[in-house]
């Protein structure tokens, strides 16, 4: 193992959080580049760079160009970005950043749930523009939590916090995953169509991948019905956002709240100009508290890498990969 991470280079592309790249240059000899382009990458560096920590893209051209590359740290859990494939048949070392965000995003997703089925951001724009005074009370909302059936398509860890909450504002649970989760009691749907044909409450926490790109579309929006509602918490590759935009404004379903889309930042002026789109510019994860757990837990697994040769929080594509002797 290396005792002196100092002399450890640890590449930077793009942007990083403020307290990760503190922590990386305080232990390792960090280098920056403006973004994750082989281009860029001289050959001094290339045989330097022994770490990657990124929240951007890490495609398989950029891996080949640093031979020397044991580690890439994804600041995130979502690590779609980052080519680990493609990294494992390098013996390339990939991690993400689970468990400290997933309580704050299940919390987001209720929140997310709640705005959209009651319509509170419109009913506090009802009062800040003066029409409370002006016109009367907030029309009453036609949709309620009350006696809603709940699917949630993504069973992990974020997807069972989720359910434990609504479990505690008595909605029913359902789900469909790959497989069916052992030992977990609620209801399992082999098929996302056969998930939303149940319920009218669609809460989407699948990752993006080739498997769920657009799985969300215009038959699974059919099925969850003219009452249901869809929210969104994973990643916005997983809908269908043509599909979603005219089930919402045909009267398909009644409602979506969304925090993640296709083409981030670029959201459809479609879907902003629909009323009954609740949308969050992905802030599922955005407080200080767990953004900062965030950014330790990527140079944990740098430094746990380096001096153990075992990181912490490796992804499964990546899980028997071992450290160079």
């Amino acid at each position: 193992m290396t005792s002196d991470r100092s002399a450890v280079t640890i590449l930077v592309p793009g942007w990083l959080h403020e307290r990760a790249l503190a922590r990386v240059d305080k232990a390792f000899n960090m280098v920056r580049l403006d973004k994750a382009d082989k281009s860029l990458i001289s050959d001094e560096l290339a045989g330097s760079v022994r770490g990657i920590a990124a929240m951007t893209a890490i495609d398989a051209a950029f891996i080949d160009a640093l031979p020397n590359l044991e580690i890439i740290a994804n600041f995130g859990v979502g690590y779609d970005a980052v080519d680990a494939r493609h990294a494992a048949a390098k013996s390339v070392m990939v991690t993400n950043t689970p468990d400290v965000l997933t309580e704050e995003v299940a919390d987001t997703a209720l929140g997310l749930l709640i705005n959209t089925v009651r319509e509170l951001p419109r009913a506090e724009n009802w009062l800040r523009q003066g029409r409370w005074v002006k016109e009367g009370p907030y029309p009453l909302t036609k949709a309620t939590l009350r006696g809603r059936r709940a699917g949630i398509f993504g069973m992990g860890r974020i997807g069972m916090a989720i359910a434990k909450r609504l479990e505690a504002f008595g909605l029913s649970i359902a789900y469909h995953n790959r497989r069916r989760v052992e030992g977990l009691s609620y209801e399992y749907h082999s098929t996302l169509a056969g998930l939303a044909a149940a319920v009218d409450t669609l809460i989407s926490v699948a990752p993006g991948t080739a498997a769920t790109e657009k799985a969300v579309n215009a038959e699974v929006l059919r099925a969850l019905g003219p009452d249901g509602v869809f929210v969104n918490i994973g990643r916005g590759s997983t809908v269908d956002e043509e599909a979603l935009i005219a089930a919402l404004s045909g009267g398909v379903i009644r409602a979506a709240g969304l925090d993640v889309f296709a083409d981030e930042p670029r959201v459809p002026q479609a879907l902003i100009d629909l009323p009954n789109a609740t949308l969050l510019p992905h802030v599922g994860s955005a407080s200080v508290h767990t953004r900062n757990a965030m950014a330790d837990l990527v140079v944990d697994n740098l430094i746990a890498w380096f001096s153990e040769g075992k990181p912490l929080t490796p992804v499964p594509e990546t899980e028997r990969v071992a450290k160079p002797a």
